[in-house]
């Protein structure tokens, strides 16, 4: 029968945070989670995290918005009801695309920006109606909480004590 149990270390300063972050990574301890009320430089190459993909998620959104606005821009003016519009003809969406710049524009930062968000709060499972998964509200005001999953409870509670640790929670997992 397994002993795994839920470890939560909390501390009041990120400087802490970080030593004990890399004491537990010198001594080899896994760290399931790590909660900060705002973001501590350094802690994402300590925990060993690779680089977000967001960027590149926020560039295919923006092609996306780019694309809607040229065939929104060349339906409107050019294919289903053209109009001869300050002298410009209505030919051809190439001749006149300068004129169609600002909402194209306007476009892509929309369908970017909101689906970056989406994309962000599904991938968190942050959407409405999902369990919350901070097992400690203080972290979102002042605290900083490092969470174990492990059955060594003791030596994790040593390093933790060793780094200047205010309080320590362990819960069946």
């Amino acid at each position: 029968m397994s002993t795994t149990k839920k470890i939560y270390g909390i501390y009041a300063d990120d400087d802490d945070l970080l030593n004990g972050v890399h004491a537990c990574n010198d001594k080899g301890i896994k760290i399931a989670e790590v909660y900060t009320p705002f973001p501590v430089h350094g802690l994402d190459k300590a925990l060993g995290l690779r680089k977000t993909r967001i960027s590149d998620a926020a560039f295919i959104y923006a092609v996306y918005g780019v694309t809607i606005g040229i065939l929104v821009t060349w339906y409107t003016m050019n294919h289903d009801w053209p109009m001869n519009i300050g002298g410009k003809p209505s030919f051809d969406w190439a001749h006149n695309m300068p004129a169609f710049v600002v909402p194209m524009f306007e476009l892509m930062v929309f369908c970017a920006a909101h689906m970056m968000s989406l994309t962000f709060l599904a991938r968190n499972k942050m959407y409405p109606g999902c369990k919350p998964q901070n097992p400690d509200p203080r972290t979102t005001d002042d605290k900083f909480m490092i969470e174990f999953e492990s059955d060594n409870v003791e030596a994790i509670k040593q390093i933790l004590v060793d780094t200047g640790v205010e309080e320590i929670t362990v819960k069946d997992a």
